[in-house]
């Protein structure tokens, strides 16, 4: 066996290999690989823990967003059945005025022909009085005149009585 530079590197080799060793370099590097393993660990838990929290939350305000939709449709629709109660009970009250109106206009209107009846009975009674007068005064003398005149005054009284 010579002793070549093969063999002082293999001999440099060996003591390298035994320097690492003694040194505990594969204790070190296995211990820095187990703390980087753990840390990879805590940071891969610490990441699931914070995935569950952001679903629960979108859960969560699923759910609320779910429920305000539900309490807008319900908003929505009492305010629908809201406006249409006002508009019948608006439209009964305008149906009411009106048929109080045309009541009172016929009223009226009955007042006035009433009234024109009895102005046009009025004005027939004055011009047969009139023309009775004339009839009389000149068909009648003063007796009968006075005869006349004492049979109205009594069914006068006895209409009064």
């Amino acid at each position: 066996m010579a002793l070549d530079a093969t063999f002082y590197a293999l001999v440099g080799l060996v003591l390298f290999f035994a320097l690492i060793v003694y040194l505990k370099v594969p204790a070190m590097v296995g211990s820095a690989l187990d703390a980087r393993a753990g840390k990879i660990s805590n940071e891969l838990a610490e990441a699931k823990r914070l995935r569950e929290e952001a679903q629960s939350l979108v859960a969560e305000y699923q759910r609320k967003r779910k429920d305000a939709e539900a309490e807008a449709a319900g908003i929505v629709a009492a305010a629908q059945r809201e406006a249409e109660m006002l508009t019948a009970e608006a439209k009964q009250k305008t149906e009411e005025y009106v048929a109080r109106r045309a009541a009172l206009s016929e009223q009226k209107i009955k007042q006035a022909e009433s009234d024109a009846i009895n102005a046009v009975r009025a004005a027939a009674v004055d011009l047969a009085i009139s023309a009775a007068e004339k009839v009389l005064a000149a068909k009648a003398d003063a007796t009968a005149q006075e005869a006349l005149f004492r049979k109205a005054l009594g069914e006068v009284k006895g209409r009064l009585n």
